[in-house]
């Protein structure tokens, strides 16, 4: 198995709808007829039998129906009972992602009515559940014509596929008014945002530096599309949008020699269960040295199929996701030589395996897709990551990836030393499923880092190149890995025990991955990144400021003290705090981490003068003038032993408490510069509570999805 386990299908190409190659797995119906898409993947069932019946389900679309003019959009979602699984692939009028006279449905479920109306004027927009295929739930939504004025753009008959870094420029005709002026959307905001690329005044679309993630319930942790809208400014009902695909260049067909980081997997990850023919794929990571031989290496869930693979099976570029299925037009790269078998292999538990290069199909140099030590203008160079071992994570190290789904992506390391709880599935989108224990991990946050089909990934540091974990799995806001060094003595040889190393170029030696200093468009706050949609409830605020004046004049006794009120925790969001503000600058004495049970959280700002005791709104205010919090604070060595001891003694305890997938080291935010212990809890599943501190280190929540291959 590999992929998220069987859930991660979604729209993908098909005759009608071009352009469309999102993840992983692809399944193709009767004839080519439908094409859907998954996260990465591998196994070809073997050992797992046929896989179970499909749960009783219905799929209920929300809105039922809808009466849209020419050009308009439409939101949809559906909701799929029977199975916690909510993936569907959308249709329109029987078509995947539908067509120019029916109308366009993006990957986003958002409907785009056609230019001009159909005959008839009804047409069905379709959900069909992947768990179970069977089961579709329909809206009817009935065009009728624009009086008065009405907008065209140039992409509004097929979507526009734009590279990441790329641009794309829309142009927008109005009629029926004096005024062609028009506002440009992506994604229904003005301008766009750093996520989905932004658009200018006059219609250039300047895509993101890698592929949006979609955190809907019906795709979440694939990558998605965007719509661009143009609204008329004199009538804002009038308007007309396109789809626009963002292309990483790591899905391309190379010839040999192939650089890395770029799409590929096992020639024979295929499956056929009840007539529907799935293909897997992922990320061929990076090239190792052994005994005098170079290999590529990968997970064990993509070049080895979940175990099920049998040594000599040929490793393809580009995967066959992006091949349709069939493995005539790849390029055998390599031949699987060896691999970290899941469920049998010993502790510590790596997703790993090596494929021995054919001569002359694979950069000798090991480079990698946008990797390079400097930037071509505004476009990042391949490059190689720096020969030899690689390095041990760090709390708050900034890293980089390259791969095939998402393309280049950059963020810090949120956890080190983490154990969690990963899920596989036997077979290419059939078969049973296991759960692998993996220890020692290293967790990486962001939405965007990574998505279905990054499996495989080598992550360097940003500032050295240093290889430091393998890519394997994620959540719907996290990426896991396994550390580097583990990866290599577990791929050590059976015979000589000599370990693997990375092949790159040592004339260049460590270099800064400069891809990651490109601006971005607007960031987003991190503030609002750590508080998601979690309310403190008025209750925990009083609870909170009983303690705030329990406390305050002790506390306001300390001449770094400025103001003590009351606010949200970052390390636990949906808690209240105790907020202790502080000089900026000054030397800090310790702070309790909890006082009557409520967790501290630091915050330096500037005024001069005491403030005394604040309410929550008054707290608000001056946090504003604080520097905005980060989503990970470098940690001195000191307190990273600290935690790591606690963690060695805790974590067993706590990874057997329902709902809880997984347990590191990594910082509060609370308390910057302190160590915390993260509780990695399953979103929708009741736990128990959660201390503010456990054996004097502080905690942290992190609330996701289910950890699964990717």
């Amino acid at each position: 198995m590999i992929r998220v386990f069987a859930s991660r299908l979604r729209l993908g190409r098909s005759p009608s709808f071009p352009g469309l190659a999102p993840r992983r797995a692809l399944i193709i119906l009767s004839g080519l007829a439908l094409i859907l898409l998954a996260g990465s993947c591998g196994g070809s069932g073997g050992g797992g039998g046929n896989p179970p019946p499909p749960p009783t389900s219905t799929v209920t679309i929300t809105p039922k129906t809808a009466t849209l003019s020419t050009g308009a959009t439409q939101q949809f979602s559906a909701t799929i009972s029977g199975t916690t699984d909510q993936t569907v692939s959308w249709r329109v009028n029987g078509t995947p992602g539908g067509d120019l006279s029916h109308g366009f449905i993006s990957q986003g479920a958002v409907y785009i009515a056609p230019v001009t109306v159909p005959n008839p004027s009804v047409v069905s927009v379709t959900a069909v559940s992947f768990a179970d295929p069977t089961k579709s739930g329909t809206a009817r939504v009935t065009i009728q014509a624009r009086s008065g004025v009405s907008v065209a753009i140039t992409g509004s008959g097929a979507p526009v596929t734009v590279p990441t870094y790329g641009s794309y420029a829309f142009t927008a005709t109005v009629t029926g008014t004096a005024n062609t002026a028009v506002t440009w959307q992506v994604n229904g905001v003005t301008g766009g945002s750093a996520t989905t690329g932004t658009i200018s005044s006059l219609g250039l679309y300047s895509a993101p530096h890698s592929v949006p993630v979609s955190t809907a319930p019906n795709n979440d942790g694939q990558t998605t599309d965007v719509v661009v809208t143009a609204v008329s400014q004199a009538d804002p009902a009038a308007a007309d949008s396109a789809i626009v695909l963002i292309a990483p260049p790591q899905q391309a067909h190379f010839n040999a020699p192939v650089p890395l980081g770029t799409s590929g997997g096992n020639g024979k990850d295929t499956s056929t269960v009840g007539g529907k023919t799935f293909c897997c794929g992922g990320t061929l990571g990076s090239l190792v040295s052994r005994g005098g031989k170079f290999y590529i290496l990968s997970n064990t869930h993509i070049e080895a199929r979940s175990d099920a693979a049998s040594l000599g099976d040929p490793v393809v570029q580009p995967s066959l996701v992006e091949n349709n299925c069939a493995i005539n037009g790849t390029l055998t790269a390599a031949n699987l030589s060896q691999f970290f078998n899941l469920e049998t292999d010993p502790v510590p538990n790596v997703d790993a395996a090596i494929a021995e290069i054919d001569p002359g199909a694979v950069d000798p140099e090991g480079t990698i897709l946008q990797l390079g030590a400097v930037n071509n203008g505004d476009q990042p160079t391949d490059g190689t990551p720096n020969p030899g071992p690689g390095v041990p994570p760090t709390v708050g190290r900034n890293v980089v990836k390259s791969g095939s789904a998402t393309g280049l992506t950059c963020a810090p390391i949120l956890a080190i030393n983490a154990t969690i709880n990963v899920q596989y599935q036997k077979g290419c989108n059939s078969g049973t499923t296991f759960t692998v224990n993996f220890v020692n991990q290293v967790d990486i946050p962001g939405v965007g880092f990574s998505a279905e089909g990054d499996s495989g990934s080598l992550i360097v540091t940003q500032d050295t190149a240093d290889p430091v974990g393998l890519l394997y799995g994620g959540s719907d806001s996290d990426t896991v890995a396994n550390p580097v060094a583990d990866v290599l003595a577990q791929l050590a040889d059976k015979t000589t025990g000599e370990k693997p190393l990375f092949a790159g170029n040592a004339a260049v030696g460590p270099h800064p991955v400069a891809a990651c200093t490109l601006p971005q468009p607007v960031p987003v706050a991190a503030r609002s990144l750590l508080l998601g949609n979690s309310a403190v409830t008025a209750e925990a605020l009083q609870t909170a400021a009983a303690a705030r004046d329990s406390r305050a004049t002790e506390l306001l006794a300390r001449p770094e003290v400025l103001a003590v009120g009351v606010g949200p925790s970052y390390d636990n969001p949906g808690e209240a705090a105790l907020l202790v503000f502080v000089t900026r600058g000054q030397p800090l004495s310790k702070v309790p981490a909890q006082i009557g049970g409520v967790r501290t959280r630091i915050v330096a700002v500037d005024p001069a003068e005491k403030l005394g005791s604040l309410s929550a709104a008054s707290s608000a205010a001056l946090e504003e003038t604080a520097a905005p919090p980060q989503i990970v604070y470098a940690i001195p060595e000191s307190e990273a032993d600290r935690a790591t001891a606690i963690h060695a003694a805790r974590a067993a305890d706590w990874m057997n408490r329902p709902g809880v997938q997984g347990v590191g080291v990594t910082s509060s935010v609370d308390a910057p510069g302190e160590a915390a212990l993260m509780i990695f809890v399953i979103r929708g599943e009741p736990h128990d509570a959660i201390p503010p501190v456990i054996d004097g280190l502080r905690t942290r929540v992190r609330e996701t999805s289910r950890f699964r291959a990717r």
